[in-house]
């Protein structure tokens, strides 16, 4: 039996066991889960997907210029749907995508075709392949831990060390060759997530790197209105703060439903701050981290955040299967990332995992 077909019968148990939200029409067997308009919504956009990726060397590009970032994000998607490498209609362009991304690393370790943001290019694609490690074997696994490990030591070497900005990450892996100030929580985000992934398939990541990044998140807080700052200091915002109660969620059990994330968690459920299409700045960006930060929290702030984003995206989602937001980073990047918000009550990524075994280990 193919993967998927285990998985997502393996989900509908769950959800008969009352494991997560769900329509409850989907909650009886594959077969009507398979009908339900989620994951009609969600093959149509990996069809699309599917159709960008370029034939010859697995990449996806913004552009017109081939991007492992994009590359990587449109990898997670398919996983986070439960397509591995080498298996079933996707398998082959997943496994295209992530040698692609395999190659395109430097001897140093980073993975980044754009200096001016190599630390964006390099935590997502860091995060891919903790990803991949954690849901595939054999050779390819290999590969993939062996690189990952060069990656997460780009990483490590790459967080600040001084001043306010202590325990987060900037644009470039070094700090002289930065933009002012040297951190925000935007890139520290994804460092965090790809650490926490690398951690969880064996990486050696030392924990003052986790406390001090927990460090520099918490002093992003607004304290009044319980939001997170783009940096210390700066103007809160939505992404941000689905991205901080993230990063504070995954970062241990001691962070679970902590005050600072439960006080985020009611700033993300204000009528004006959840979901609207394309409304405000890093619209997709915001979906991607907030539906993962309100699955974690779970209960009220998952079941609320849920609904507002299947009436978003589902009824927005363009002929051809894909979205395109505001961001203009093109529809391959603001589709992989619709994906990514819809999937994540699958719990198929093991970054998606919430407090819980996963679903299917790895033999």
């Amino acid at each position: 039996m193919h993967q998927r077909t285990v998985l997502l019968a393996l989900f509908c148990a769950l959800e008969v066991l009352g494991g997560i939200a769900s329509h409850p029409a989907a909650a009886a067997e594959p077969e009507a889960l398979a009908k339900d308009d989620l994951v009609r919504s969600i093959d149509r956009a990996l069809d699309f997907l599917k159709n960008q990726q370029d034939r010859t060397d697995g990449s996806w590009s913004v552009s017109g210029q081939k991007n492992p970032a994009i590359t990587s994000l449109a990898v997670m998607a398919f996983l986070s749907a439960g397509h591995v490498p080498g298996e079933g209609p996707f398998g082959e362009a997943v496994e295209k995508g992530i040698r692609w991304v395999l190659a395109q690393q430097d001897g140093n370790g980073l993975i980044a075709s754009v200096g001016t943001y190599e630390m964006y290019h390099h935590g997502i694609c860091t995060l891919m392949l903790a990803e991949v490690a954690g849901m595939t074997q054999g050779r390819l696994a290999d590969e993939v831990r062996q690189k990952l490990a060069k990656a997460v030591a780009v990483i490590l070497q790459a967080q600040r060390k001084n001043g306010d900005s202590r325990g987060g990450w900037r644009y470039r892996v070094r700090e002289e060759l930065d933009r002012r100030p040297p951190a925000d929580i935007s890139v520290t985000g994804w460092q965090i997530m790809a650490l926490r992934a690398a951690k969880n398939v064996g990486c050696d990541v030392p924990a003052e790197c986790i406390e001090n990044a927990i460090g520099y998140i918490k002093r992003s807080q607004d304290q009044v209105s319980g939001g997170f700052r783009y940096l210390p200091g700066g103007r809160v915002t939505v992404p941000c703060t689905g991205t901080s109660i993230l990063a504070l969620e995954i970062c241990g059990k001691n962070l679970h439903h902590c005050p600072e994330v439960l006080k985020a968690g009611a700033f993300l459920l204000r009528e004006q701050n959840l979901p609207r299409w394309a409304g405000g700045e890093h619209f997709f960006y915001g979906l991607y981290y907030c539906s993962q930060a309100t699955f974690q929290l779970g209960g009220n702030y998952w079941s609320t955040y849920r609904k507002r984003l299947h009436a978003t995206l589902l009824p927005n989602q363009g002929s051809t299967g894909s979205w395109y937001g505001p961001e203009g980073i093109g529809p391959s990047y603001s589709t992989a990332m619709g994906v990514l918000a819809l999937t994540v009550e699958y719990r198929f990524l093991p970054i998606y995992q919430r407090n819980e075994e996963p679903i299917v280990k790895p033999e």
